[in-house]
């Protein structure tokens, strides 16, 4: 696995036979950007709870978590909860699944067991960070894969002149060309109007999926010579700074709904 220390929120491992073997992640800044829109979209109730549960730490600290728990083999167990394949023209529901569980299941799972409660608070803590990972790590398109090429890992592209492949121009070298730190982009990006977090929070995590999918044909527009940079980068660097939004604001939704849906 590649450390991906500089940038974009999200990734993969283990390769199977017929399902992705991705070992990058959607960028440690990503995440940090998701974590902090979120927390400017949480009430006060909930971010009292979030506080019983995981301290002090920000939630865009606690975004990047499930990446690093990667070096403890008690954790093995969600290598594959960061990613799905879901091939073209099939829904997930008819794909083939991971028996180990994928990011949809996983998901839908945690969050269903955070809302019922009962947990302990070991449970609680490892939940709630997990899910705000995962969370941001839907919402990058290539972590929801089509079976063929481990979620663009294996697309070698010259980006900028450097060599690189579709997965990292996604999660980090789109993002670091800008040059801007976590709280300058989410800053600029988190504008967004209270009809339309209400119309993004409205949406399930199946449909966080889709709308990754929906993005393939642009994502995997890239030249015979693969090589790409600011042409590339000016036709989807907004569907970056969007999912990035949308996690955040979704991830904000999640956890209003966990802890203050009353």
């Amino acid at each position: 696995m590649k450390a991906l220390l500089s940038l974009l929120l999200l990734f993969f491992f283990v390769p199977s036979e017929n399902l992705e073997n991705h070992n990058e992640k959607w960028g440690q800044v990503g995440h940090y950007v998701t974590g902090q829109i979120a927390e400017n979209h949480i009430t006060e109730k909930t971010a009292a709870e979030i506080e019983r549960v995981i301290g002090k730490e920000t939630i865009a600290s606690a975004t990047v978590w499930m990446d690093d728990i990667r070096s403890d083999d008690n954790y093995d167990y969600t290598n594959t909860w960061h990613w799905v394949t879901i091939p073209d023209g099939m829904t997930y529901e008819e794909a083939e699944k991971n028996s180990d569980g994928d990011i949809i299941w996983a998901l839908e799972k945690l969050i269903d067991e955070l809302k019922e409660g009962g947990l302990s608070a070991e449970q609680e803590y490892d939940h709630l960070k997990m899910v705000m990972h995962m969370v941001g790590d839907i919402h990058q398109p290539l972590h929801v894969g089509t079976g063929d090429d481990m979620g663009g890992n294996q697309v070698r592209v010259q980006w900028m002149g450097n060599n690189s492949n579709l997965h990292r121009v996604w999660d980090t070298d789109m993002i670091m060309s800008r040059q801007m730190s976590y709280t300058e982009l989410a800053m600029n990006i988190d504008t967004i109007d209270p009809e339309k977090v209400a119309e993004w929070q409205s949406a399930t995590v199946r449909e966080w999926a889709y709308e990754s999918v929906s993005y393939r044909e642009d994502v995997y527009d890239i030249p015979d010579n693969n090589r790409i940079g600011y042409e590339y980068r000016y036709k989807n660097y907004d569907t970056v700074q969007k999912r990035l939004v949308q996690a955040g604001v979704r991830l904000a939704g999640v956890l209003n709904d966990i802890y203050d849906s009353e």
